[in-house]
C-alpha cells in the first residue's frame, strides 16, 4: 500500500500537478493551448526527439524490435475497439471514434514525463522510440478512420510526412549511427529547446482540458476508456514477453500503451466532425482515470 502511495505522490502527481496549473491560470492569464501546442509541436518535440536519438547507442536490430512490438500492440488494441464498436452495432462514426480514441495515447507529454520519474533517465530512449512509432500509426490510423467515416480519403499519408516529429528522426538516426559529431553550438542549442518540451505540453494539456466544456459519462465513454487504459498496456505486456524485451524495454512500453486518450484525437475528431463531444469526452474521462490506472500499473511493473 505504500508502494502505491509513494508512486502516486512522486510519479503521477507532480506530471498532473503541472496540468492542474495549466488548466487553473489558463483561464485568468487569458492564454491559448494552441499557441503552446503548435510552439511544442513545432519546436519542442522536433528537438526532443533529436537529442534523444541522437545520443542514444543503439542498435538498428533491437529498434525494429521494439517498435514491430508496439506497432502490434497497437495494431491489435484499435482491432478490438472496431469490433466492439461493430459488434454493439455503432454508427459508422462512433465505430471511427472508438478505433482513433484506441490508436492514439497521451505518449508525448504526459507519457515521457511519467516514465522519466518511475524508470529513470535510462528510460527516456526507449519512451522516446515508441512515442515516435505510436504518433505515426496514430496519425495514419486517426485521419483514415475519419475518412473512412466520411466516405472518403483525408490524405493519411500526407498527414504524416507533415509531422515534424518524423522530420526529426532520420538526421537523429543518421548521428547515432555514425561518427558525425553534431557543433556544440546546435548540441546546446537543441538541449534548451529539448529541456522545454514536457513541462511546456504539460502546461498546455491543462489549457486544453480547460477548453473542453462538454464532458458525459455514457457507458461507451467508459468503454472507450478502458480499451485506452486497460486492454492496450494488457496487450503489450502479452507481445512483450513473444519479442523478449529487456525489462526497462518492456515496462515504458506497457507504460506508454497504458496512457491515456491524446487530446489531439479529439481535435482531429472535431475537424472531421467525427462524434466530437463524446471523444472529448473520453479524453477527459481517461486523463482523469489514469491516475488511478497508471499508479497501479507502475506498482505492478
Amino acid at each position: 500500500m505504500s508502494e502505491i502511495f509513494f508512486i502516486f505522490l512522486n510519479v503521477v502527481l507532480p506530471v498532473f500537478g503541472v496540468v492542474v496549473m495549466g488548466y487553473l491560470l489558463g483561464g485568468r492569464m487569458q492564454l491559448q493551448a494552441r499557441t503552446l501546442t503548435r510552439t511544442a509541436y513545432y519546436v519542442f518535440v522536433p528537438a526532443f526527439i533529436f537529442q534523444a536519438i541522437s545520443t542514444a547507442n543503439m542498435q538498428l536490430d533491437i529498434a525494429v524490435k521494439m517498435v514491430s512490438f508496439v506497432v502490434i500492440t497497437h495494431l491489435a488494441t484499435i482491432i478490438v475497439a472496431g469490433g466492439l464498436g461493430r459488434g454493439f452495432g455503432r454508427p459508422k462514426k462512433m465505430i471511427a471514434a472508438f478505433v482513433m480514441i484506441a490508436s492514439f495515447g497521451n505518449v508525448g507529454n504526459y507519457g515521457l514525463a511519467m516514465i522519466r520519474f518511475h524508470l529513470g533517465e535510462a528510460a527516456t530512449v526507449p519512451a522516446t522510440l515508441y512515442f515516435v512509432a505510436i504518433t505515426i500509426v496514430a496519425f495514419v490510423v486517426c485521419v483514415g478512420a475519419a475518412g473512412w467515416a466520411q466516405g472518403g480519403s483525408k490524405g493519411a499519408l500526407w498527414g504524416v510526412l507533415k509531422t515534424p516529429a518524423l522530420w526529426a528522426l532520420p538526421p537523429a538516426l543518421l548521428v547515432s549511427m555514425s561518427d558525425f559529431t553534431v557543433p556544440l553550438m546546435l548540441t546546446r542549442m537543441i538541449g534548451l529547446l529539448a529541456d522545454a518540451m514536457i513541462p511546456v505540453m504539460l502546461f498546455a494539456l491543462g489549457l486544453q482540458l480547460l477548453e473542453q466544456r462538454r464532458v458525459s459519462l455514457s457507458a461507451d465513454v467508459w468503454l472507450a476508456s478502458g480499451i485506452r487504459l486497460l486492454l492496450a498496456p494488457a496487450f503489450a505486456c502479452a507481445f512483450a514477453f513473444l519479442f523478449a524485451l529487456k525489462p526497462i524495454e518492456m515496462a515504458a512500453g506497457v507504460l506508454q500503451s497504458g496512457m491515456p486518450t491524446a487530446i489531439l484525437v479529439a481535435i482531429i475528431a472535431k475537424e472531421n466532425d467525427i462524434v466530437p463531444d463524446f471523444v472529448t469526452s473520453v479524453v477527459v474521462v481517461s486523463t482523469l482515470a489514469s491516475l488511478v490506472s497508471l499508479t497501479i500499473l507502475m506498482v505492478l511493473l
